[in-house]
């Protein structure tokens, strides 16, 4: 997928990128595939704001994905490539041979007609989803399994791949997009291929409206607040935070404090870590 420029007809028009949306073969959604979509504003039940920049925005429907692909040995037709406002990555339309429909994850180089196929038996080929045990080594996957049938968690966004690295005993070894290289049961599912748009991240929204149009209400620094509201607030003119290093609005660290539990019990399964370095 490309990306657009504007005419500068306005100031915020002039740096504005977006899609050109050259992959979406079809407009409207499948209806039998969707759902109702909640807004809550990052509110609670009681109505008091539990995450803050949450709120407004246009209206969504959520899109049913197909993230385990269990429906083993049947080939599947995709039908159609069509935009997902809830996710970067383009969504793939597929109809199996015994008429279900279902939506799955669109890889890069995946096309209107081509067959697609779930299952152990399935061919080495973009877009169909086989269990690690049965993938070459070297090969590039997306939507991976942590545990066995519970269906992809891994690697799903726009642009992302994870390379199978080795295969030994009941763990693949994967590296991940972010470089961290990590074992996984090796009967857990992927799907063959690098997740699709992965020009995604090229765009630039131009103007402050475009995210609020995400639902994305405007964030202010704390260091602007009084110092009531922000323990970074206060002082005359443009100053320091006055603490040794930045806090939440509650005066909780921030901003590069590792919060990953010592004792989680998936720390043996990482072999390193995306900063290089080896858990302990």
């Amino acid at each position: 997928m490309g990306i657009k420029t504007y005419n500068p007809y306005t100031p915020s028009r002039r740096n504005m990128t977006g899609s050109d949306f050259s992959e979406i073969t079809k407009q409207t959604p499948e209806k039998s595939l969707l759902v109702s979509k909640k807004k809550t504003a990052g509110r609670n039940n009681q109505g008091k704001i539990t995450v803050r920049h949450h709120g407004g925005g246009n209206r969504q429907k959520y899109r049913i994905i197909d993230f385990k692909r269990q429906k083993d040995d049947i080939p599947a037709k995709v039908v159609s490539i069509e935009y997902d406002p809830n996710r970067t990555a383009n969504i793939a339309l597929i109809c199996y041979a015994d008429g279900v429909k279902s939506y799955i994850l669109a890889p890069q180089g995946l096309e209107v007609g081509m067959k697609i196929m779930n299952g152990p038996k399935a061919e080495v080929r973009t877009g169909n989803c086989l269990p690690l045990s049965e993938i070459p080594i070297g090969s590039m996957v997306h939507n991976i399994e942590l545990m066995p049938g519970r269906g992809g968690q891994m690697v799903r966004a726009a642009g992302n791949g994870a390379q199978l690295m080795a295969k030994e005993g009941k763990y693949a070894t994967l590296r991940l997009p972010s470089g961290e290289m990590r074992m996984v049961p090796i009967e857990c599912r992927a799907s063959i291929g690098v997740v699709g748009n992965g020009e995604h991240n090229l765009v630039n929204f131009g103007k402050a409206g475009r995210v609020r149009h995400m639902g994305v209400r405007p964030t202010v620094r704390g260091s602007v607040m009084n110092p009531n509201d922000h323990p970074h607030g206060g002082g005359e003119g443009k100053t320091g935070i006055g603490r040794p290093g930045p806090t939440t609005p509650w005066g909780k660290p921030a901003l590069g404090l590792k919060t990953r539990k010592a004792k989680k019990h998936s720390n043996k399964l990482i072999v390193r870590r995306r900063n290089g370095k080896a858990i302990k």
